[in-house]
């Protein structure tokens, strides 16, 4: 991120593969909803169809909105408890408003238009309805989304990285046309819930390799939303706790005794 002034405004630029994934960067680091930024494209020489081909390099310049926000400190000087906080989902409580009526019927044509201009011949299919609210978790069930097809690897991209992209970029689209930010999930051919349980698994493993040997397990690195499976995965285990390491991409789960 480069900090920059443009008169009153406070402005930052964003660089990254991609702009869906530089304006992705921006929302993470700025602690704003996506469509309450406001940025344009400073460059972009990537050549790519919604991340599919990923070579250049995108910047965007991100002009913070008039009313006050709160701007998340880095990684380095930000309170350790308080990052597993928000990675583990004990941060601020979400809305319990529900999903509106409308949410599938928008999401299902926004992801077939999308795939549609991508040359792509795949189906949308919906997993869950969602809607639902759970008291305890204090959070909505999403509606879930899975596209279903042949030869779908290219949409999933290297760590999911694509699918991630392709996902925001449909909300992204869907929230223009809602007034507001839609509770949806995209999947491709079930490959989330597949690494989900992997994860789970991986963590229950490396847990009980933590309890024989008596010493620490470090994990490789891993996106914010993959280590907060670990963290829930290991979060009432008795004879270990987990802790986040590192900075950036290289941000990984290191898996300790009690």
């Amino acid at each position: 991120m480069d900090e920059k002034s443009n008169g009153a405004r406070r402005s930052a630029e964003y660089s990254a593969k991609s702009v869906a994934e530089a304006l992705t960067r921006a929302a993470e680091d700025l602690g704003v909803a996506p469509e309450k930024l406001e940025y344009e494209v400073v460059k972009d020489s990537s050549h790519s169809i919604l991340g599919l081909v990923r070579t250049g390099e995108a910047i965007i310049r991100v002009w913070l909105p008039p009313e006050p926000v709160e701007v998340k400190a880095a990684p380095q000087i930000l309170d350790e408890e308080k990052v597993e906080e928000e990675e583990m989902g004990l941060g601020v409580p979400k809305s319990l408003k529900g999903n509106p009526p409308e949410l599938e019927k928008v999401a299902c044509d926004v992801v077939s238009t999308l795939l549609d201009k991508m040359g792509i011949l795949a189906a949308v299919e919906v997993v869950d309805r969602g809607g639902q609210v759970d008291p305890a978790a204090n959070e909505v069930s999403p509606l879930a989304l899975n596209i279903v097809g042949d030869d779908l690897g290219g949409l999933i991209g290297r760590r999911g990285e694509t699918l991630r992209d392709l996902q925001f970029v449909a909300r992204l689209i869907v929230s223009r046309r809602l007034g507001a930010w839609p509770n949806f999930i995209l999947d491709v051919e079930g490959y989330k819930a597949r690494r989900v349980n992997a994860l789970r698994a991986l963590a229950l493993r490396m847990a009980e390799q933590v309890r024989q040997t008596g010493r620490p397990a470090v994990l490789e690195p891993m996106p914010a939303h993959e280590r907060r499976i670990i963290h829930l995965a290991l979060r009432d285990d008795p004879a270990v706790y987990t802790e986040s390491t590192g900075e950036g991409e290289e941000r990984k789960v290191q898996i300790l005794p009690k």
